[in-house]
């Protein structure tokens, strides 16, 4: 047998204060009074299987609501490859899921004590918990389901991965091959706006760092008027005007010498005004000298200007800086160099495409017989599975079928086609009408697929719904052999059904203190006896005499 769910916990969910629940192996029946709360199992299992949550499911009075499982057995490390690509903890033994959810509306979900995501709760949940209410058996109708169903009665899955990988192979290179094949307008445009950009980038001759310096010299050079004219004024005011600041100088120089010869402690004075005369002349000959030396050359600033100017078109078509410009054009050239080799990139991804292809078809071919053996097998399984549920006469068929084109999962679709009496045709299941037929279909499936799926635990949430009488004990004898593959859960209302299970637990609803509460206990022995009785109507004393009977019934058969 596979994994185990071997504990359930719910801490303030919906009606339940506080549940856990150890679980055995095998088939375990569900009972209780409608509206006592089995349906709360469902909604943390849902919780734990990344279902989406409503803040509604917290118990009145209570901030947050959890819910956790414990599942055992060695085949759980088979999940240890995705989970450590998910970042969390690996199985040994046990894997522990828990989710929590709070009044503000915030989830926190975690496997193995690592927090995670829901999508990947999700996906850990759907390899661990096969959940089926109700309203499930549309799932049946889905031509993907079908197929589903029918590779894992194959066991194809290996080679569905196979096909799978070539097809994912085949649709990238067919979409490099059509992205390259573009009409030859279109390239030949392309490639007339690449050469002209090349060669626009190419011709300017860039050298990564020049804009700066170039604008350094530019600035320099256009200022180079100016500065002449500036050092120019200076020089002239101070020496080669008529009225010039030095010619003045020297008239009061010489009226200082006078003033030395008539009174000698005036010469200090006289020395200090030479000293500035000089000190001037030296300035003046300076600013001379300066603007001797600037270059005013009128065709090096015109080429200077042209440059600063080129730089920022450039920039302004191809990028924020002389580096991005660069980079453009060697991508540009890099594309060009791809369209005009496209005629050999095409021929490549030809081969390529005929290549991948061929192991495609190979792949698809093997898993068309893998199907087309696996068909019959299973047609035959669940018709003889459907006579052990009442059909003594029906008819069953998975039907294969060739596609037109392949598709991600194959060459083929599969329709399942039923008939619940004989002289009437095979029709679709989406052509049923009665719940009652479609959920022994569903159960019949179920079993057929059994010794094929990996799944640890099935949950049936009422699925036995609209069916009575002796089909209830053909029910429940098909879900005690299912519990013989499978650890299985059944929330039932049939007597039969939950006679049948290796064990056997009643919720009831409890008020305490003007406060509802959910409870869940097992039930064994009378009070299995007086559970089954309610179920067949009352605890008569010919009630609980059917009741005896049925469970000696399924005891004996159970141990067959």
């Amino acid at each position: 047998m596979p994994a185990v769910l071997n504990l359930l916990r719910i801490k303030n969910l919906a009606l339940v204060e506080e549940l856990e629940w150890q679980i055995a192996p095998g088939f375990t029946a569900i009972t209780g009074e409608t509206g006592a709360g089995k349906s709360i199992i469902i909604g943390a299992l849902q919780l734990l299987l990344g279902e989406r949550a409503d803040k509604s499911l917290i118990r009145t009075g209570a901030d947050t609501c959890t819910a956790e499982a414990v599942f055992t057995g060695k085949e759980l490390k088979k999940l240890n490859p995705d989970l450590v690509e998910a970042g969390v903890e690996p199985c040994t033994d046990d894997l522990i899921i828990k989710r929590s959810l709070s009044a503000a509306g915030s989830n926190r979900q975690f496997i193995n004590g690592s927090p995670t995501t829901l999508s990947i709760l999700k996906n850990v949940g759907d390899a661990l918990v096969d959940l089926h209410g109700p309203h499930d058996h549309q799932s049946l109708l889905s031509p993907d389901k079908q197929l589903d169903l029918l590779d894992s009665f194959a066991r194809a899955e290996e080679q569905l991965e196979e096909y799978k990988k070539h097809f994912r192979q085949l649709q990238t290179l067919t979409a490099e091959h059509a992205a390259l094949n573009t009409a030859e307008t279109a390239r030949e445009q392309e490639l007339d706006l690449l050469r002209h950009q090349i060669n626009e980038i190419n011709s300017a001759n860039l050298v990564a760092g020049e804009e700066e310096e170039i604008e350094k010299r530019y600035k320099l050079t256009s200022s180079s008027k100016r500065l002449i004219e500036l050092a120019s004024a200076a020089a002239n005011k101070l020496s080669e005007a008529d009225e010039s600041v030095l010619s003045r100088l020297a008239e009061t120089q010489r009226l200082l010498r006078e003033l030395e010869k008539i009174d000698i402690s005036t010469a200090e004075i006289a020395s200090e005004h030479a000293a500035a005369v000089v000190q001037l002349s030296e300035i003046a000959r300076s600013l001379s000298d300066y603007a001797e030396k600037l270059d005013l050359d009128p065709e090096q600033l015109t080429a200077l200007e042209q440059r600063v100017s080129l730089f920022e078109t450039l920039k302004r078509k191809y990028g924020g800086s002389i580096a991005e410009v660069i980079e453009f054009g060697r991508r540009a050239a890099e594309r060009m160099q791809k369209i005009e080799g496209r005629d050999a990139e095409l021929e490549r991804l030809t081969k390529e495409i005929a290549e991948v292809r061929a192991q495609m078809n190979r792949a698809g071919d093997a898993l068309r017989k893998l199907r087309a053996k696996a068909a019959p097998k299973l047609s035959e399984t669940i018709r003889k599975n459907l006579r052990d549920l009442g059909f003594r006469q029906s008819e069953f068929e998975a039907r294969l079928s060739p596609v037109e084109e392949p598709h991600a999962n194959g060459f083929d679709s599969v329709e399942l086609l039923f008939s619940p009496n004989p002289g009437e045709p095979l029709k679709p299941l989406r052509a049923i009408a009665s719940s009652g037929e479609i959920s022994r279909l569903m159960l019949a499936i179920k079993s057929a697929l059994a010794a094929h799926d990996s799944i640890p635990l099935l949950v049936f949430d009422e699925i036995d719904t609209n069916v009575g009488g002796e089909i209830a004990h053909a029910v429940g004898a098909k879900m005690r052999a299912l519990g013989n593959e499978h650890q299985l859960i059944c929330i039932t209302h049939l007597a039969p059904v939950a006679a049948a299970a290796s064990s056997h637990f009643v919720v009831t609803k409890d008020v305490v203190r003007g406060r509802t509460f959910s409870n869940l206990r097992e039930v064994t022995g009378k009070a299995r006896r007086e559970e089954t009785a309610r179920m067949l109507g009352g605890k008569s004393e010919s009630a609980l005499q059917l009741a005896a009977s049925l469970l000696k019934d399924s005891t004996a058969k159970g141990a067959k």
